[in-house]
């Protein structure tokens, strides 16, 4: 298989709703719970690339376009988008969907960067 086609194949979407227990003062999804949302499915999306254990080593420039409100569903999609020997960068989107209606837009982006690791943790090809 193509490194293409394993991008493509990897790509992973997850959905999440946004309830009042994961949200401030101000009703909007904490900064914090977005980014461990984020890093999960930039983890997911890293492992089901390279298939090997893969730890978090960087994330960069997470910005908040958009707050993200109580009642409504967000989509979390990674995509590999540069893949080194031991490691690659994975883009990971956060996009609002109304739960009642079809309006979504791009509420966050941030990228993180994972390398792959044998049991000893230390790195390995991440082909």
């Amino acid at each position: 298989m193509t490194t293409e086609e394993k991008i493509k194949q990897s790509e992973t979407s997850i959905f999440k709703a946004v309830f009042p227990n994961t949200t401030n003062h101000y009703d909007t999804l904490f900064g914090g719970t977005a980014m461990q949302l984020m890093d999960e499915v930039a983890f997911i999306t890293a492992t089901r690339f390279c298939r090997k254990r893969v730890v978090t080593v960087s994330s960069e420039r997470i910005d908040f376009k958009k707050p993200i409100p109580s009642g409504t569903i967000v989509e979390l999609i990674g995509k590999v988008t540069h893949v080194g020997n031991t490691s690659m960068k994975v883009s990971v989107e956060m996009i609002i969907e109304q739960m009642y209606s079809d309006q979504r837009e791009q509420a966050i982006h941030g990228e993180f960067t994972f390398v792959a690791v044998d049991e000893n943790k230390n790195p390995i090809s991440v082909n």
